[in-house]
């Protein structure tokens, strides 16, 4: 079986499970889109390997505070995504976090040229939009969100398959009339490559971050999170007396937000740009305490992908998110902590980090707790079991 899987933002697990698909012998093309800024996977072959990686939408540049020059950007892409398609002439294709008017574009011409896809539905954008246009965005924006369901409840008719990573995607499933098509697959993070390491490596030593309590943030700031909550939380573990640097490592315009607010309140802070991810491992390992920040309008319908990395690494975890989300249950789980994602829970959240400065045996136990849990619940061979049935399924239908 001949596989096309595009994961626009080239992240870690969706690599792997191409390799793992690679691996079992089918013949696997891995694209991704190399103008989305974000922390990425092994995105090259390997020596001995068989599956190929490419870009797709090369030259394009995506402005995020230009509405429409972003949209004719995502159909460009579609077009391009398209092309590629033709281009290898799959069996079959997997989308992964495809933005709504490429996906839309993509899907009204797969109607044509009859090539099956599966859809690996990591985020309900319309519901997303629409939760932020009563919060964060211009009443107009509510129209904007309309017509995004509407894109996206077509997107999910013409699929062949459709995989969600959470029983919270269900119900929307079924409201859109597909949900007999709907596999739930939660998502997981590469147990051999992002590996516990120790808290002084060459990357803490290199930027003189072996010596200091660390509270980091690996992982894209967006919509969905308030960087400011970094900075507070920070100075008020600061507050506690206790000393500790905030590292954000990070490319986007929340960068320039957490700098001028950790400069007005005397906060210490590292920021750097998306590591290699070959070094992800010791970047994790640097943090005491990784930090995951999600939005209350995402809800139930984004799991953060950068909180089973942290898992994976083996490190305490706090969540500054719903209570209702997937990703809280893991962290709560290892003895992390989760609060809701607002400046009144920052308080809460600052003892525990406190308490567990103070308790060098109690952090390294629920370190080990998270690793424990990855190792549970990340076994690739289910997963690739799971996906390699819904795509020879859809490729015979």
């Amino acid at each position: 079986m001949k596989v096309v899987v595009h994961d626009f933002s080239g992240h870690p697990f969706q690599v792997q499970l191409s390799r793992e698909l690679a691996r079992r012998g089918h013949d696997v093309v891995h694209s991704s889109c190399a103008a989305y800024v974000s922390g990425k996977g092994r995105l090259e072959a390997e020596p001995g390997e068989t599956l190929r990686f490419e870009t797709v939408g090369d030259g394009i540049v995506f402005d995020k505070e230009r509405f429409v020059h972003r949209l004719l950007m995502e159909l460009r892409l579609g077009i391009d995504l398209v092309k590629h398609v033709r281009q290898e002439r799959p069996d079959v294709v997997l989308l992964s976090n495809v933005q709504i008017p490429t996906l839309t574009l993509f899907a009204f011409v797969m109607m044509f040229l009859r090539t099956p896809w599966v859809l690996w539905h990591q985020d309900v954008y319309s519901v997303a939009v629409r939760a932020f246009a009563g919060e964060k965005l211009s009443k107009a924006f509510g129209v904007v969100a309309w017509g995004f369901e509407v894109a996206e409840r077509f997107s999910s008719r013409r699929s062949r398959a459709i995989v969600v990573i959470a029983d919270s995607f269900v119900p929307v499933h079924e409201g859109w009339g597909t949900a007999d098509k709907v596999t739930v697959i939660p998502n997981w993070a590469p147990l051999d490559e992002i590996v516990p390491r120790e808290r002084k490596n060459d990357w803490a030593v290199e930027h003189q971050l072996d010596d200091t309590f660390t509270l980091l943030y690996s992982g894209t700031l967006g919509l969905k999170h308030d960087p400011g909550l970094l900075v507070q939380l920070t100075k008020a573990v600061q507050e506690r007396g206790r000393d500790a640097r905030l590292v954000v490592v990070n490319d986007g315009p929340a960068v320039e937000l957490i700098r001028d607010l950790a400069a007005r309140e005397s906060v210490p802070v590292t920021l750097l740009p998306f590591q290699p991810y070959e070094r992800l491992p010791e970047v994790l390992a640097t943090g005491d305490v990784l930090v995951v920040l999600l939005d209350q309008q995402a809800g139930a319908f984004s799991v953060p992908s950068k909180t089973l990395s942290y898992l994976c690494a083996g490190r305490p975890v706090v969540g500054l998110m719903p209570a209702e989300n997937s990703a809280s249950d893991l962290i709560r789980s290892t003895g992390g902590f989760v609060a809701p994602p607002s400046s009144d829970s920052v308080p809460a959240v600052a003892d525990w980090v406190a308490d567990l400065m103070d308790e060098p045996d109690r952090r390294d136990e629920v370190g080990r707790a998270s690793r424990e849990l990855a190792e549970r619940e990340f076994a690739l061979e289910t997963c690739g079991d799971a996906f390699e049935k819904i795509l020879l399924e859809s490729a015979r239908r």
